[in-house]
């Protein structure tokens, strides 16, 4: 099956019930998608998948076939950072990092669809995405200042 993931089309033929997280972790390289729950329970992993957020652990490379799979290496344009990386800079989101690709996947996601989202929007969109560090205060503010730039 072909693959496009970050623009670039690739081959697959392996078991099509393999999840996107191995396939773009261990076969591609693309290292910033984590592995959290295997579950699709906290969110690490998340990648977009003609846009929507998706839990790469727990979803088969059989349902992107034929889509764009983007990981936290697309999102940027070449040397230019998403809204969402500068600002995650700009407010000091990280403590561990662990978490934080898959919080900015879906934070990028929320955005793609509404660019101007109420706290409350945030948070449900949000809910989903687990930070051991509990730096939910600062990946909240990180979002309304993308969002500002954005708009």
């Amino acid at each position: 099956m072909k693959l496009n993931v970050n623009g670039e089309s690739h081959q697959f033929d392996g078991d099509p019930a393999m999840p996107i997280l191995w396939f773009v972790r261990d076969m591609l390289g693309f290292t910033g998608t984590k592995f959290g729950c295997g579950m699709a329970l906290c969110g690490a992993c998340t990648v977009h998948v003609d846009g929507a957020a998706v839990r790469a652990c727990t979803t088969p490379v059989s349902f992107a076939e034929n889509k764009r799979i983007t990981t936290i290496e697309g999102l940027a344009k070449g040397d230019e950072l998403h809204p969402l990386q500068k600002a995650w800079q700009q407010h000091n989101v990280p403590q561990c990092g662990y978490c934080q690709s898959g919080q900015i996947m879906q934070a990028a996601a929320l955005l793609a669809k509404n660019a101007s989202p109420a706290d409350d929007e945030i948070v449900s969109a949000m809910s989903g995405n687990i930070c051991r560090c509990g730096t939910y205060t600062r990946i909240h503010a990180a979002i309304k200042t993308a969002a500002e730039e954005l708009s």
